[in-house]
């Protein structure tokens, strides 16, 4: 468990970075986006936290190749380093007030660096951790990303507990919100130590790799079934992933007008229950299978979302949110749960972290990173303060129908093959 520690640390930082701007977005708008509109300024700080999205490909490409071709603990240690870049840049960037349009600018290209990185280290520590899983336990050790993710989810959330208990909303407003910021950038130098004492996997060390980009685009595009019916799959993950652990302040507190301490603390026990149900999902898919759980979780999303969410809004209140999220975050566990080793499973070693990087990167594109600024959006066009449900009921039908396509598609890939 030593190297699953290692190669996850990072994980837990490029989480804990990502998800911190939209946690403190409102204040973040205040000072970087000010505007006479409240909703525009919202909305342009939730826009630029998913413009990110928009390097992600570039950075599952150009970084997947190179974690393809000279190593996944190579690449890792590359992702982490262009992380520490974008989170200072975030974290020390004077104020609009301060320095007028070019700090706006420079928060759009912190964005798009993290953007990159992140393009490549989900993925890239999805492989490693397929790649040294002992046989019959995949799905436990990959959901251990996932978990990871989850620690930088409490990590964030606590420390905005916090924040939000001691401090005015003066205070939190005029440098509160910089504090989690310096924090990630203050452990930064424990995670490169964490990482740099990762081995090579065996699997990468044994098999012939690709020897250039143009290689691993060739054999991607004669794989590009996988690739699209993986990104669909995936869809419904990352979707679920940033309304659960990342939407839930900014909606609690701007759409129910609840107390946003409260809304912290809700999603504090939610990303406290995703740690320990994800590996609970990933295990329960080395037992009975990946497709069961990967079909069962979209249907069990459509069915219940839109309930859940129309029975919060009729009455919000703390433990009638908490009840919904802790609901939704157990659908996501479930499925992120076995989402992660079956596609480890049926991508071609040869593109391994490339093919697994670029379906990441545009499923984040397509839904998950901007769901924040959709949901803000559907609520203000149509009054209903339900309606981020209908977005989540959209991604688990694409998913469920890429799911059932996948199935006649996916090859039975050395990895999937120990699996079973």
């Amino acid at each position: 468990m030593k190297a699953v520690i290692r190669a996850a640390s990072g994980n837990f930082l490029e989480l804990y970075d990502y998800l911190v701007y939209v946690y403190f977005a409102s204040y973040i708008a205040r000072a970087f986006f000010p505007n006479r509109s409240e909703f525009i300024s919202l909305m342009s700080a939730l826009v630029v936290y998913g413009v990110a999205a928009i390097a992600r490909p570039f950075g599952a490409v150009i970084l997947g190749s190179y974690m393809d071709r000279k190593g996944r603990r190579k690449g890792l240690i590359l992702s982490l380093s262009l992380m520490a870049v974008g989170t200072t840049s975030l974290a020390i960037t004077p104020s609009y007030a301060t320095i007028g349009f070019l700090a706006p600018l420079i928060i759009v290209a912190g964005r798009l660096v993290q953007g990159f990185s992140l393009g490549v280290e989900a993925g890239g520590v999805n492989v490693y951790l397929a790649e040294i899983a002992t046989p019959g336990n995949r799905g436990f050790y990959c959901a251990w990303q996932g978990a990871s993710q989850a620690l930088g989810v409490i990590a964030a959330t606590g420390l905005g507990v916090v924040l939000i208990a001691m401090l005015s909303s003066e205070e939190m407003q005029a440098w509160g919100w910089r504090i989690p910021l310096i924090a990630g950038c203050l452990i930064i130098p424990i995670l490169f130590w964490l990482r740099r004492s990762l081995t090579e996997t065996d699997v990468f060390l044994h098999s012939s790799h690709a020897r250039s980009t143009m290689e691993i685009l060739r054999i991607l595009g004669e794989h590009w079934p996988i690739v699209a019916v993986g990104c669909l799959m995936t869809i419904l993950n990352t979707t679920m992933f940033y309304f659960v652990n990342g939407y839930t302040p900014t909606f609690g507190a701007s759409a129910l007008h609840l107390d946003p301490l409260g809304t912290f603390v809700v999603t504090l026990i939610v990303s406290m229950a995703s740690f320990v149900l994800l590996p609970v999902g990933g295990a329960i898919s080395d037992r009975i299978g990946r497709w069961p759980m990967a079909i069962a979780m979209p249907l069990l999303i459509l069915a219940t979302a839109y309930p859940a969410m129309s029975w919060l809004v009729v009455s919000p209140s703390f433990s009638r949110l908490l009840l919904v999220e802790m609901w939704l975050a157990f659908l996501y566990a479930m499925y992120a749960g076995t989402l992660v080793p079956l596609l480890a499973e049926v991508m071609p070693a040869k593109v391994r972290s490339s093919g697994y990087a670029i379906i990441l990167s545009l499923a984040n594109g397509l839904f998950g990173t901007f769901t924040p600024a959709i949901s803000t959006f559907v609520i203000q066009m149509t009054g209903n303060r339900a309606s981020p449900a209908l977005w989540l009921s959209a991604a688990a039908a694409v998913s469920l129908a890429a799911a059932l396509a996948a199935r006649r598609l996916a090859p039975k890939s050395s990895l999937q093959a120990a699996a079973t």
